[in-house]
């Protein structure tokens, strides 16, 4: 997010300004990638700016950021479209994201302090409490908020920012398959990712993090695929 921010803004802007940008940036993203805003839900530039109390140049910043990642589009005479999940693009996404799991343990690695172990423990422990209660949007939001955590220990930026704006490409169409999927499963799958990561770094292994995650993005897409053909 920072190297988007430094391209997008040129590295001009003043803090209050990026911490805007970027406030408005999660806040989008977030609701595209909940289905708040659904594929081809049309965004009123003048509704946002009011919404956030800003004109509409800066609006258009982060607009144009989340086009050129993929969750929007301008189309001429309509504004701008929420996009949809490109299928025939998701196996190589999938495949990259793979690739990128592994090196996240061996590129500028951080061990983990108290706060982050306290993170993933955290998040461990919400994985446990919705197995007995699964709802599709919490499993969402415990999704995207591990993702944060797991990129906490690599300190490379660059594998950070695409990581996360691939994660961020495909996430979406969980959401839009959950009537055609065992939810409690999902869950109970995931709270186990999370339990065997949160192993590896308590113990300071960061590289079995990496191929670990590496394992359970391969297994999901397995699974993604059976539900989509």
């Amino acid at each position: 997010m920072a190297e988007e921010w430094r391209r997008e803004t040129g590295g001009r802007r003043t803090s209050a300004a990026r911490e805007r940008f970027e406030r408005i940036y999660h806040t989008l993203r977030d609701r595209i990638c909940l289905l708040d805003y659904p594929p081809d839900t049309r965004l009123s530039e003048e509704a946002l700016a009011e919404e956030f109390g800003i004109s509409r140049t800066p609006l258009r910043r982060v607009l144009g950021l989340l086009e050129a990642q993929g969750l929007l589009k301008s189309v001429q005479g309509v504004g701008t479209i929420v996009t949809d999940v490109d299928l025939d693009e998701l196996a190589q996404v999938y495949q990259l994201r793979m690739e990128l799991a592994e090196l996240l343990g061996k590129l500028s690695p951080v061990m983990p302090d108290e706060e982050t172990l306290a993170l993933f423990r955290a998040h461990h422990k919400r994985s446990l409490g919705l197995i007995d209660k699964p709802d599709p949007r919490t499993f969402a939001r415990l999704n995207m908020d591990f993702l944060q955590a797991l990129l906490l220990i690599t300190g490379n930026e660059p594998l950070r920012d695409i990581s996360e704006r691939l994660y961020f490409q495909t996430t979406r169409i969980w959401l839009k398959l959950t009537a055609h999927m065992d939810i409690a499963e999902e869950v109970a799958v995931f709270s186990r990712e999370i339990g065997d990561i949160l192993a590896a770094v308590e113990i300071g292994d960061l590289e079995a993090a990496g191929y670990i995650r590496r394992s359970h993005i391969s297994m999901s897409f397995t699974r993604l695929k059976k539900l989509t053909i």
